[in-house]
């Protein structure tokens, strides 16, 4: 393993103009740049899928209107950073792709899944043409080689939300990537990936990280460092708990219990390559690169009891009773039977005699199919407008009186359902949705802020 083979990895906001990617360009060189991924630039990504939704409509002026915004965007990126349009590989022909994949939508008044992923992609496929120009342009000395990420990113064919197959990965870097060498910095896209039969693909909203750690876990990287517009992991929101500051270090499965229970900075799947690996992550933010940002470690040299804590709102709970339940076996398989068939995410669960309560994200609510399968079951309640809290740290469920001092601090906040046990990471519970910011902050100040 070479000790200079690092992957960063950079944010949207951290491509959002030319003198945002000169500033991350700079810290390729700084941190000694092996593989550089880089998602598409700040708000392009939505502005593609909102080209699919309205050419859907029939909405011809308001689909040509955004097209011409993210022409007009990345030209007066490369234009700021001085790109010629020689070569093989240009904006233009990105653009012409992107104004035919518009028009096509607009005449059958149909985007497929397929369609989407290949419309989306182009972001990140922009984005990293003018990242490697700015490189270039930094990096007088080495070699910049943009890499078309789909030629090592190999997926199935679940067109939005793709699955990456790891063994593929490993093998189509070691094929594509046998070369790499400290004069050589190689420039590629987050996000997207490519199945067998060669159709575009992507990862799914937050896959650039993912992305990035695939890769990271395929080259046997040294380090992984994701660069964003915040200074690394910090104990809550700061927009919601001013006093919140950043996390020097943190354990992976602090930091993915963390970033499965709502907070923002990391996907939720990112870290599991990197876990896999033993890859230490670093989070940092480009636009204050000497803050010293987190470290995601395997282990580290302190374990507080409560390390961090996250909300994640619009939670919905599934309460499911029946006396069926007493003392009979297989009643759970039935249930999480017609969960699979949904296709529904349980986050939290607690169960009783007779009866099991559940935490999913309200979206899935939607379904209506959900709930009456179940109820050929069981007694179904669903209640809404809930917030999942959840606090994060070491050894909190061997730890007496760590729950009286929780209670106590949330004094008049009633607790809707309680979760802990199943890990020594994490307490979580749910409150009412207009409650949950309140609560928040009593447990940030009792137990992070003294």
């Amino acid at each position: 393993m070479s000790p200079s083979r690092n992957v960063l990895k950079f944010g949207g906001t951290s491509m959002a103009d030319a003198q945002a990617m000169l500033r991350s360009a700079q810290i390729c060189l700084d941190h000694h740049a092996y593989l550089v991924v880089v998602s598409a630039t700040s708000g392009t990504t939505n502005q593609l899928l909102e080209i699919a939704s309205q050419a859907e409509q029939g909405q011809r002026d308001r689909t040509h209107g955004l097209v011409d915004q993210i022409k007009n965007k990345h030209r007066l990126i490369a234009n700021d950073l001085r790109l010629s349009e020689n070569g093989p590989a240009s904006l233009e022909t990105l653009f012409g792709e992107l104004a035919t994949l518009a028009e096509g939508i607009l005449l059958m008044r149909e985007a497929s899944s397929r369609a989407r992923d290949r419309l989306a992609a182009l972001g990140e496929r922009m984005s990293s043409l003018l990242f490697r120009q700015a490189l270039s342009l930094t990096a007088q000395n080495q070699k910049v080689q943009l890499l078309d990420v789909r030629s090592v990113m190999r997926t199935d064919d679940n067109f939005g939300q793709a699955r990456p197959i790891t063994e593929k990965i490993r093998e189509l870097c070691a094929q594509h990537l046998p070369a790499m060498n400290d004069s050589t910095i190689y420039v590629t896209q987050g996000f997207i990936g490519e199945t067998e039969d060669g159709f575009t693909t992507t990862l799914g909203r937050g896959g650039s990280d993912y992305s990035a750690a695939l890769l990271a876990e395929g080259i046997e990287a040294s380090v992984l460092e994701i660069w964003t517009d915040v200074t690394g992991i910090a104990t809550t929101d700061p927009r919601l708990c001013p006093k919140a500051r950043s996390i020097p270090e943190i354990t992976f499965k602090e930091a993915a219990e963390l970033a499965v229970f709502g907070a923002k900075v990391l996907h939720p799947t990112t870290l599991a390559p990197a876990m896999r690996a033993r890859i230490p992550v670093f989070v940092g933010s480009s636009y204050e690169p000497k803050a010293k940002g987190t470290w995601i470690r395997w282990q580290t040299q302190d374990a507080p009891l409560v390390r961090a804590m996250a909300l994640r709102k619009n939670q919905g709970l599934i309460t499911l009773s029946t006396p069926k339940m007493l003392n009979q076996y297989g009643f759970l398989y039935e249930i999480f039977k017609i969960f699979n068939q949904h296709q529904v995410s349980v986050d939290a669960i607690t169960t009783s005699e007779i009866s099991v309560a559940m935490t999913v994200d309200a979206s899935v609510l939607i379904n209506k199919n959900l709930a009456r399968d179940l109820s050929e079951l069981c007694e179904v309640k669903i209640e809404q407008d809930l917030t999942l809290i959840s606090m994060i740290g070491n050894n909190i469920n061997h730890t007496a009186g760590l729950a009286l001092s929780i209670f106590g601090a949330l004094g008049n906040i009633n607790v809707r359902m309680i979760c802990q046990g199943a890990s020594i990471h994490n307490f979580c519970f749910l409150v009412q949705g207009n409650q949950g910011e309140e609560a928040l902050r009593r447990l940030h100040k009792a137990f992070l802020e003294n």
